[in-house]
């Protein structure tokens, strides 16, 4: 716990009800995430905002409103854009699914808000990480990497956290440290090369979607995979499609049609949901309804690290 800063408090009501738990869950890379933990009545999270660090505390008041605590430089940056994180401003009133598992997902989870971060550097580095390897190795690369080279938490940040490390961080990161981390050559030059142009990666929050995720793509190394993933969080798209998922397109296939489907099968499927078709598929995973594959390829844990 570092020493007591000045807290900054904010509270945002919304129109509709929402759930800062749900929206925040896709942020967390991991149950040991050293920027993210979840306690008995809050969730706790770090970042750093461009005018500085900042420790941050979001507690649900009730079906509306959200509290948050900010302690550190960017505490004032991260209050003033508290309602996209929470989902304040996401709209789904076109929304119109007609497959009943998605129209009865819908009726029960009405406070499901698709947040944004508006921090690219900050969504783009653990989806790389998690490129083509499991979730379990991915997420011990992240943890291994923020502890390594990320910032004490300010604030009263329970035990543990640490900041995300920053774009100048990355791009000094040496290609032994990566490896000793179990991330591969090719991971990591893409992590450097992001890291290298990060100012102008920041500024597709304020482009279209299109033109955004052009310009992630432009990045050698960045493919629609992990475009979708950074919209996702980072733009709060609710049509950022995860194509090339290992498990997304059969999932999708198991639970709406009760047979997989591969990439191609589910773009053409979900294309009637369009603006939101990821808005269908993090209906089916709150509401149970995902269905697992039952086979398949698996992602294998493969050791990239030193021993």
């Amino acid at each position: 716990m570092t020493a007591s800063l000045e807290v900054v408090e904010t509270t945002v009501t919304a129109r509709r009800p929402l759930d800062v738990a749900m929206s925040l869950q896709p942020l967390q890379r991991g149950k040991g995430d050293p920027c993210h933990r979840r306690t008995a009545d809050a969730i706790w999270r770090t970042s750093v905002q461009k005018s500085g660090p900042v420790t941050y505390r979001l507690t649900q008041i009730d079906r509306h409103s959200v509290r948050c605590q900010a302690w550190g430089a960017g505490a004032h940056e991260l209050a003033a854009g508290l309602g996209r994180l929470v989902g304040e401003h996401d709209e789904c009133a076109d929304f119109a699914p007609d497959h009943p598992i998605l129209v009865e997902a819908h009726r029960r989870f009405p406070h499901l808000r698709l947040g944004r971060t508006d921090r690219v550097l900050e969504a783009l580095v653990p989806a790389i990480l998690e490129q083509r390897v499991h979730g379990i190795a991915a997420f011990a690369s992240w943890r291994h990497l923020v502890w390594k080279f990320g910032a004490p938490a300010p604030g009263p940040a329970p035990d543990g956290m640490r900041l995300p490390p920053t774009a100048d961080v990355w791009r000094r990161v040496p290609s032994w440290e990566f490896h000793r981390a179990n991330v591969d050559p090719g991971r990591s030059r893409t992590i450097v090369r992001c890291a290298q142009v990060a100012d102008r990666l920041e500024k597709i929050v304020d482009l279209p979607r299109e033109e955004a995720n052009r310009r992630l793509m432009s990045i050698p190394g960045v493919g629609i995979w992990t475009a979708a993933e950074v919209s996702q969080r980072a733009l709060g798209d609710p049509d950022a499609l995860s194509v090339g998922d290992y498990h997304l397109a059969a999932m999708v296939g198991w639970s709406l049609l009760g047979k997989p489907l591969d990439d191609a099968g589910m773009v053409e499927y979900l294309a009637p949901l369009q603006p939101h078709r990821q808005r269908a598929v993090r209906l089916l995973e709150v509401s149970g309804q995902a269905v697992k594959p039952k086979f398949g390829p698996r992602t294998t844990l493969v050791d990239h690290s030193w021993h």
